[in-house]
């Protein structure tokens, strides 16, 4: 269609069928360009699509352009789709992109605000994947610096008090979980109970035990079935440190025995220190040699999905970025908001074992990851996100992921009924269906533009909502269509296949698989 009109097409989903199966309003686009009226211009396109086979009709109605598609291409494309289950909804882009989501400093296990960042990240990297983009997922490990000398003296604190059974005093600021108690145990067989009473010794601690910490980390994300690609530490980096600085050029100065990148004249509020009087970099500085060698490696497009409290770091890294003299448009920031939790109606509570924060292991624990991973997309990142555990442990139709791997179930129950062969079944036409058939048949195909959409928008939560529609599509279709021992038996069951095909691919991309046998199949 794109070919056809020679510009970028928007198409609507008219609320009401009987207008068809699209909607454009490019005529009112065009009109002020071809000084005509949007009703002349839609009339003389509709005309130019007589010959097209895509469509039984193309009409102008009051300005817009509405297509109904054939049932011959419905029919057509749904037979393709169960035929090549594997490419259904694929695109071949030519495109390649580093994904950079989690990086939780190696000081504890994940939390809840980490695992909604984790499955956005895993979300838009699948549907990426699924769209042919050659797309890296990247974890950058922040294992340089102060909280990595707290970790160390955590150790140190939790096992003088618990192993050694000393009496200490605990700073103001320190880590706390039961996770410490595998570390120090671990730290014993290492390098024995005397570490712990030798201060000079607490970096060597903290080094050795951060990458426990990842094995936590990358286990727990295992666990919700996300799995990177590329990991890239921070200590690695900083030999690099002089070399970038010279890259900077008039970026960088000094003042106040401080560097300072110059930010301001980029868009930020003001300049920002990039390394301390005493010589230690900032975070930033980690941040910039970063960031220079992610372009260095030569992406097309860069993603980075930070927190919401990282929003003022958006300006100062772009600003880098154009100093190290590349294009700042090539990276794009995506931030994840912060999640409430509640518990039968109630804040939930923290566990004294995981110290003052909620764990994403207990979480999936208690509802398991599918239900955690449905809920953390089902919502836009940057919006605030509350949701009841309760909500999403209930076996009814009250529970969105039940009532979509139900829907799935129950389509197989079907199958595992019908009086007809799978030959019949196969071969049989998608046409003269009647209207509900036709539009169940029409939300299970539109399951290839809702992933280009959801990843092009940055969008996620759209593939859920489809998935909730067309469950609730299905569920509507098989109360009120009698299908078993029917003449038409076997073209419906085709219909259901090609619903299950969708189901379960948009589940997949989403990190989850969907369920032939439910606990409270009624079929």
């Amino acid at each position: 269609m794109r070919e056809k009109l020679g510009c970028e097409v928007v198409l609507e989903k008219p609320k009401d069928r009987s207008f068809g199966h699209f909607a454009t309003p490019i005529a009112f686009s065009l009109a002020k360009e071809l000084r005509k009226s949007p009703m002349i211009i839609a009339e003389e396109l509709a005309s130019s699509f007589d010959d097209h086979d895509i469509f039984t009709s193309v009409e102008s109605v009051k300005g817009y352009l509405n297509f109904r598609l054939s049932e011959d291409f419905l029919s057509e494309y749904a037979a393709w789709a169960l035929d090549n289950p594997t490419e259904f909804a694929k695109q071949e882009q030519n495109e390649k992109i580093l994904l950079e989501f989690v990086s939780a400093n190696p000081t504890g296990p994940l939390h809840i605000g980490h695992a909604r960042g984790a499955v956005y990240g895993d979300t838009l990297y699948r549907l990426a994947k699924h769209l042919g983009y050659d797309i890296t997922a990247e974890y950058y490990v922040n294992d340089a610096g102060n909280q990595i000398d707290l970790l160390g003296l955590s150790i140190a604190l939790y096992a003088r008090e618990n192993i050694l059974n000393e009496t200490v005093e605990y700073p103001e600021s320190y880590y706390r979980g039961e996770y410490l108690d595998g570390l120090a145990n671990g730290a014993i067989e290492k390098f024995g109970k005397e570490i712990f009473s030798d201060e000079s010794r607490y970096k060597e601690l903290a080094l050795w035990a951060k990458d426990g910490v990842m094995d936590i980390v990358v286990d727990s994300l295992a666990n919700l079935n996300i799995h990177f690609d590329t990991f890239v530490k921070e200590s690695s980096l900083y030999s690099d440190w002089d070399r970038v600085m010279q890259k900077m050029g008039d970026g960088i100065y000094k003042k106040d025995d401080k560097v300072w990148i110059a930010s301001e004249l980029k868009g930020d509020d003001n300049d920002r220190v990039v390394v301390r009087e005493d010589g230690r970099p900032t975070y930033l500085a980690g941040d910039i040699v970063y960031h220079n060698q992610k372009f260095e490696r030569g992406y097309d497009h860069y993603i980075n999905i930070w927190g919401a409290d990282h929003h003022g770091y958006i300006p100062r890294v772009n600003a880098a970025v154009e100093y190290l003299g590349y294009d700042s448009s090539k990276l794009e920031t995506l931030l994840s908001q912060m999640v409430s939790l509640l518990k039968d109606g109630e804040p939930y509570k923290m566990s004294k074992r995981a110290g003052n924060v909620i764990l994403m292991s207990d979480i999936v624990d208690e509802i398991g990851s599918d239900a955690l991973r449905f809920i953390f997309a089902s919502k836009k990142s940057d919006t605030a996100l509350e949701f009841d555990l309760a909500e999403f442990k209930k076996q009814d139709s009250s529970n969105p992921i039940f009532y979509i791997q139900y829907a799935h179930a129950r389509i197989q129950t079907l199958l595992s009924k019908a009086e007809v062969s799978k030959e019949e079944i196969n071969s049989a036409t998608l046409k003269n269906l009647g209207d509900n058939a036709d539009s169940l048949l029409f939300d299970a195909l539109l399951l290839p533009e809702i992933v280009e959409d959801a990843f092009s928008s940055r969008q996620v939560q759209k593939l859920p909502d489809y998935l909730k529609a067309l469950a609730a599509s299905l569920h509507k279709f098989y109360y009120d269509c009698r299908i078993i021992g029917t003449d038409n038996e076997a073209k419906l069951l085709k219909l259901l296949l090609v619903v299950a095909l969708s189901l379960k691919v948009g589940l997949s991309l989403m990190g989850i698989e969907a369920k032939d046998r439910m606990s409270r199949e009624e079929d």
